[in-house]
């Protein structure tokens, strides 16, 4: 899969993620990892680079483990973005699967 195509649909599903439930990293990755080829040196600058853009924000919370775990949440612009990424890209699948033929293609 083309590297700038995916870097986009990971962007989506990090934001999706975290508009469910504020999350640290690591727990980003490992939810991703579970339906999508991910990794830490990927999804890291990701979530460095939307919280620059103001989609996200971030707080410390202590743990039992040691240090502070850094937790993303969306902000109200994350949001807003977010929706419109779905909307397009519901839109782009539904193309996809017009040009494709459905899901009753046998060629």
């Amino acid at each position: 899969m083309n590297s700038q195509f995916k870097k986009g649909i990971l962007e989506m599903c990090i934001m999706s993620l975290i508009d469910q439930r504020p999350m640290y990293g690591f727990e980003v990755i490992e939810r991703l990892a579970k339906d999508i080829d991910a990794n830490s040196n990927t999804i890291y600058p990701i979530l460095r680079r939307l919280t620059a853009q103001g989609h996200f924000s971030t707080y410390r919370e202590q743990t039992s483990l040691g240090a502070p775990r850094k937790y993303y949440r969306i902000t109200e612009e994350g949001s807003e973005r977010l929706a419109h990424y779905k909307k397009e890209w519901y839109a782009f699948l539904n193309g996809v699967h017009r040009i494709m033929g459905g899901l009753n293609n046998e060629k």
